[in-house]
């Protein structure tokens, strides 16, 4: 990929190599570039797993487990923080992240497997969490909707995080699980800037819809909250009461806001974007991520990572405070109903057995 070539519905403008592969590609311009390869083509890769519930013990996040039914995502966010994990599959984090999508293809049949085990304890499971459940290959492939029906049909709780306009497909099991206390939904919304949305989420929802997508939620009697992330500091960090208030008159009932995020490839990546898209923005924002980071431009410590340290994360978390409390949004959520899980089924066991009659 030529170096800060800037593609159609694409967010990563240069592809880093993987942290873990043995070799280093350097981008040379040697006069035969064709602008028509500027739009590559997503293609699918069947991600095989044994499991699809992953556990994990952070301290600060609320979950203790996940499914995510995709790597990689389409919505080619240039500021994604889960883009290095596409090292992993020996990937580039940059345009292969976007553009070669792995998804679990029988993720239902597994969950089902997993829900059925008799030493499994039900707590709530966060959807999507690392890559978007409902990005756009999601219409065709319908994986999240199967781990849904799965999780509607045993009674089990489900939180989603979300920027995508198609879990309004879902709402038909969103509303039937609100109603016993078994689903919270986060839109997250980066900006109110229209433009600067196109160019920085490629293939992601509107602002606008996304803030359409809050009204359907809570018109639905679905708990939905608004998640004001990234907060990315010179760049959407003073839209941050807006995002607030735009949401509440959605119909949002709670709020959250997580502050950008540059683990590992991410923070060469996301330089990119701002060179290309935002020129002399990106020591500025860099900068101002040193000081919420003790001088570093990522810290990857449980309880700062995400919100930061130091005098500009006070005023921050001040501001999100004063915000949320002006705006009613500061109520705490209902706690999900573990309760009526209902294990489903075990499956049958094979056995050279012949039935009787």
């Amino acid at each position: 990929m030529k170096a800060g070539t800037l593609r159609k519905g694409r967010g990563a403008v240069i592809s880093p190599d993987g942290r873990f592969d043995a070799w280093r590609r350097e981008a040379a311009d040697d006069g035969w570039w064709n602008e028509d390869e500027a739009a590559p083509a997503t293609e699918l890769m069947v991600d095989t797993a044994k499991s699809v519930i992953t556990y994990n013990t952070s301290p600060d996040i609320p979950y203790d487990r996940t499914i995510n039914p995709y790597r990689g995502c389409e919505h080619g966010c240039a500021y994604c923080f889960a883009r290095p994990s596409h090292a992993y599959l020996g990937l580039s984090p940059g345009l292969d992240f976007e553009t070669k999508i792995a998804y679990k293809a029988d993720a239902a049949a597994i969950l089902r497997r997993e829900l059925a085990r008799k030493n499994y304890v039900c707590r709530p499971v966060a959807l999507g969490i690392n890559t978007d459940a409902w990005q756009p290959v999601e219409r065709r492939l319908r994986v999240t909707r199967g781990i849904l029906d799965v999780l509607a049909e045993t009674h089990h709780p489900v939180t989603i995080v979300t920027k995508s306009a198609l879990i309004l497909r879902d709402l038909d099991l969103l509303a039937e699980m609100a109603r016993g206390q078994r689903v919270h939904v986060a839109i997250s919304i980066t900006t109110l800037d229209a433009d600067l949305a196109r160019a920085m989420e490629p293939r992601a929802a509107s602002p606008r819809r996304r803030l359409a997508v809050v009204a359907a939620l809570a018109a639905a009697g679905v708990p939905t909250a608004v998640m004001a992330a990234p907060l990315i500091p010179a760049l959407t960090d003073h839209e941050l009461e807006a995002i607030l208030a735009a949401a509440r008159e959605a119909g949002a009932s709670s709020a959250g806001y997580i502050l950008l995020r540059l683990p590992h490839e991410v923070k060469p990546l996301f330089r990119a974007w701002l060179d290309s898209h935002r020129p002399g923005h990106a020591e500025h924002v860099y900068s101002l991520m040193r000081q919420l980071h003790g001088g570093k431009e990522y810290d990857s410590a449980f309880g700062s990572r995400q919100r930061g340290s130091g005098p500009l994360a006070d005023i921050i978390a001040r501001r999100f405070r004063l915000a949320v409390r002006r705006l009613g949004l500061d109520a705490p959520s209902a706690p999900l109903d573990t309760t009526g899980f209902r294990p489903p089924p075990q499956p049958a066991v094979a056995t050279p057995q012949m039935s009787l009659f």
